[in-house]
């Protein structure tokens, strides 16, 4: 019944599998991708036919975790898995960048890609088996794809390179120190194609390396969906890339001079407007086969790359003038907004963006419900990119997968550099409002963040910057780095290559290559020249501010930590919470409190941080014997009286240690709620406190000499 292919290699630690042909036969290609015990399924399917009109490659990728898979129940009140989370956002967007560049031009039918996680062994992150298994059930569809790739995740720890590290090692990088890279990298047999990493201030030979590494180490993975393939695979769809080379020669001939006056053009908006026009006036002359041709936005775009990239490949300026290594100006403001905690705004070029950092205690940070388990983070970063920020009118509403994509990207650079969390106990939040855009918005976001966070007190390692790289590599093997590129050169150019970090090395690098041919000496030139952009971007920041403010907002929270063993955390609590809430109540501050003996308080009002603080500090701490307290006195009795000196704390003054001189009953000198000064003079042996007041003076709280108590005694 079932025509089953499988295959196998040993891959590093782990058994790699692919199968396919007994489930999902009904799609076009159908693959099981199997890692130790991690598996997921890849769906492909495609439209025979292009929608009429269509103009554009419409690839839909969706990556899916269902919690079943690690054998867990979803949270929430509906117990099903509902919208994407990040995680399935960020690899969704792993698996189409790779793939996208590498369908055969000018097909544009409709793809659909559908990743589903079937079984997790909290091991092997199923991010890299999805990647494998997309390529595979490509590779056998029949669709025109001109793969496979291959994928890998690298570590690098000790000074060594490490092949798909476990999930474990890679949860928390920043309260990892020994393990200082997670790099994800997909790529064909001759390139690299995908790189998305982040790390912990490698140098531009180690990141090098990595690269390096984790290409070789995917081959494997290659030759093994290769020889799949040859038993597996499907007849290739008959397609043709279509000719168009009659009607671009015709829009080249009508529209070179004036598309070429228009890029000529500084202003991005005026720019944008005359290549519109420039557009227009070519429609105007085309006859309507040729206005209706679905290739005609091709050969525009073939145009204006022809202009672009000649331009500089000859040695010519930019659009915008510069040369290729030159930074656009850069202004870097802080302390712009009167009641945020910490606000700056970076504007380099026409790109900017406003970023704000809010501090929040343990009550706002992040619950993460994942397969391999829940966690918390102390520190997010949000990015918006509104239609305004690029002049245009669109769709306003929750954030997208670029958003998502970016925002990430932006947190991964900035991660290295924080706090621990023992050291700096806030909860942060970083939110980046791009306002203005014209290339690289979320390298404003490092750059904006890092000084946002520093305008709110937080105790950066150091400043961190971003800089975006491009490409133009021509076939006769000519080809230029581009140091921060505009968005038309992002366009129309062949890679992305964005490297963020501080002035000792790399946090976060990601790539995207939109050709074969990307060569290490020009990886190596890229890494270079992006290293002396971070460094000039470096030097416009610091204009700004250099490190963390030594004071926080009058509008932040202030947060005192304090430890107490974790046989008091009962005490603290109390019966159903009482203690603690009278805390509270009482301080007016938040408190907070781990299963370590942790615990966090805080308030805007020190006075209330301090008042909380007392509170706990008398419930867990002892009294020590030999010192002088303040109590008062709460009950008389015939041999005695009870006076509440610590705390909730109540100790015995014997009637024979009140006074020098003889007393029949306490009452003669005390009286009940009045404050006295005494001495703790130790325990008896059923650990009852025994306290002394007849040797401290009571109006200076002092000790009295044992001679001045002789003669004391001796006049009365």
């Amino acid at each position: 019944m079932f025509n089953v292919t499988r295959k196998s290699i040993q891959w590093g630690q782990e058994t790699l599998t692919l199968e396919t042909g007994k489930i999902a036969r009904q799609a076009d290609g159908s693959v099981i991708a199997t890692l130790g015990e991690t598996s997921v399924m890849a769906n492909v399917t495609f439209a025979r036919e292009a929608k009429p009109g269509q103009d554009f490659f419409p690839l839909t990728v969706h990556y899916q975790e269902k919690y079943y898979a690690a054998g867990k129940v979803p949270g929430g009140f509906f117990k099903r898995e509902g919208r994407p989370s990040e995680k399935e956002t960020l690899t969704s967007r792993l698996i189409d960048r790779p793939i996208r560049p590498l369908f055969v031009e000018g097909f544009k039918n409709e793809v659909l890609i559908i990743c589903t996680v079937l079984s997790h062994d909290l091991v092997n992150d199923p991010d890299i088996v999805a990647m494998i298994a997309t390529s595979a059930a490509l590779t056998i569809s029949g669709v025109p794809f001109m793969g496979p790739i291959g994928a890998a995740r690298v570590g690098f720890s000790h000074g060594a390179y490490v092949l798909n590290p476990e999930v474990s090692d890679m949860d928390n990088l920043r309260m990892n120190p020994e393990q200082r890279l997670d790099l994800v990298i997909a790529g064909t047999k001759d390139a690299v194609m995908m790189v998305e990493s982040e790390a912990y201030e490698l140098s531009e030979d180690e990141m090098l390396g990595a690269v390096e590494f984790g290409h070789k180490a995917m081959q494997p993975v290659i030759d093994l969906i290769i020889d799949f393939a040859e038993e597996a695979a499907k007849e290739p769809f008959d397609f043709q890339a279509p000719d168009y080379s009659a009607l671009y020669a015709k829009v080249k001939s009508l529209g070179e001079a004036q598309m070429r006056a228009a890029f000529a053009i500084k202003d991005k908006q005026e720019r944008v407007n005359a290549i519109s026009a420039a557009r227009d006036a070519v429609k105007a002359a085309l006859g309507e086969d040729e206005l209706a041709d679905i290739n005609l936005g091709s050969a525009f775009k073939k145009l204006e790359a022809s202009i672009l990239r000649g331009d500089i490949i000859n040695g010519g300026p930019r659009i915008d003038g510069r040369d290729t290594r030159t930074v656009r100006p850069i202004v870097s403001e802080v302390g712009i907004l009167p009641r945020t905690h910490g606000s700056a705004l970076f504007t380099r070029g026409e790109t900017q963006g406003l970023v704000i950092t809010t501090l929040g205690t343990g009550d706002d940070e992040q619950i993460i419900d994942a397969l391999h388990g829940n966690s918390r983070s102390n520190f997010m970063l949000h990015y918006n990119f509104p239609p305004y920020s690029v002049g245009e009118v669109g769709r306003f509403g929750p954030p997208g997968r670029r958003e998502i994509g970016h925002g990430k990207l932006a947190w991964r650079a900035l991660q290295a550099v924080l706090p621990a969390p023992t050291d700096f106990p806030y909860t942060i939040r970083v939110v980046s409002e791009i306002t203005e855009s014209n290339g690289s918005s979320s390298m404003a976001s490092v750059c904006g963040g890092s000084l946002s966070m520093m305008d709110a007190g937080v105790p950066l390692k150091a400043p961190v910057a971003g800089v975006a790289m491009g490409l133009i590599l021509e076939d006769d093997g000519k080809w230029a780095v581009l140091t921060d590129i505009l968005g038309d050169e992002d366009h129309l150019g062949d890679m992305d290559f964005k490297v963020a970090g501080t002035d000792k090395g790399i946090t976060s690098l990601q790539m995207d290559i939109k050709i074969a041919g990307i060569t290490p000496a020009i990886m190596k030139q890229a890494l270079a020249q992006a290293k002396d952009g971070r460094m000039h971007i470096l030097g416009e920041m610091a204009k700004a501010l250099t490190a963390g403010r030594q004071e926080f907002s009058a509008h932040a929270p202030r947060i005192e930590t304090m430890q107490i063993p974790t046989d008091k955390i009962r005490e603290v609590i109390g019966s159903g919470g009482k203690v603690i809430r009278e805390i509270v109540e009482t301080s007016g501050a938040k408190v907070d409190i781990n299963d370590d003996g942790v615990i966090k308080i805080a308030s805007a009002n020190a006075d209330s941080i301090k008042k909380a603080y007392d509170m706990i500090w008398s419930i867990v701490a002892e009294p020590e014997e030999g010192k002088v307290y303040t109590g008062k006195v709460v009950k008389l009795v015939d041999f005695g009286a009870f006076v509440n000196f610590f705390g909730k704390r109540d100790g015995l003054v014997h009637v024979s240690q009140i006074s020098g001189k003889r007393l029949n009953h306490p009452n003669e000198l005390l009286k009940e709620g009045q404050e006295v000064k005494v001495k703790l003079l130790g325990f008896d042996d059923r650990g009852k406190v025994r306290l002394g007041m007849k040797m401290v003076d009571q109006e200076t709280g002092e000790e009295i000499s044992p001679e001045k108590a002789k003669e004391d005694s001796a006049e009365a």
